[in-house]
């Protein structure tokens, strides 16, 4: 990558941090792009210059955070088979790497659960697809693990993907909104408890 694709990189990248946090603290529509311009440290042209609009990017904001939550979904997946582990320890260490996620961007995680639940935005259909770009890792797991007998053919695999994507978006924001005094550990230990208990008992079961 040339100099200049990654100063414009680096731009790019201060202003998502900047619109961000802007839009977490005080909503969209109340968010000005002389506000995202100045908290950037850049002029307003820059702004348009790489973003078409405030809606642009917003869309594109979006966009890049779930990609990124996925790509570490991905590779916590990737790291688990790697060593050998089990199908439930992929979904723990997914769990875990969607916490700490989280918590490394807990602006970002509260638009977007603030988003998911809005109908009237011109990025509604873009979240859709990169939301679905999330749970379909955790699917491709559940149905790996049906496959190998790990867990009970019964499973809802959708449904269930959507159920822990949810579930650690929810009890990472609890956390990081409630609980602050908590470590990553200890959340992490108690949705793992829980994870064991409903996704691997119900094979011990079955």
């Amino acid at each position: 990558m040339d100099s200049s694709s990654t100063r414009r990189q680096a731009t790019r990248q201060k202003l998502f941090e900047a619109a961000v946090t802007l839009i977490a603290e005080q909503g969209f529509s109340s968010t000005t792009v002389d506000e995202i311009a100045e908290r950037a440290g850049v002029a307003k042209g820059t702004v348009y210059y790489n973003f078409a609009s405030k809606t642009v990017l917003f869309e594109e904001l979006l966009q890049h955070g779930i990609e990124l939550l996925t790509a570490s979904l991905q590779s916590a997946a990737d790291e688990n088979a790697e060593r050998g582990g089990s199908h439930v320890d992929a979904l723990d260490a997914m769990v875990r790497a969607g916490l700490d996620f989280i918590s490394r961007y807990p602006s970002l995680t509260q638009l977007y659960v603030a988003e998911l639940w809005r109908t009237n935005r011109a990025w509604q259909s873009t979240l859709m697809m990169v939301r679905q770009r999330a749970i379909a890792v955790i699917e491709a797991e559940l149905r790996a693990g049906v496959a190998a007998q790990e867990f009970s053919g019964e499973i809802d695999i959708p449904l269930t993907a959507s159920a822990l994507f949810g579930m650690v978006l929810v009890a990472a924001l609890d956390w990081q909104s409630y609980q602050p005094e908590r470590s990553l550990e200890d959340v992490h230990a108690a949705l793992s408890r829980l994870l064991q208990g409903r996704v691997g008992g119900t094979v011990a079961s079955g």
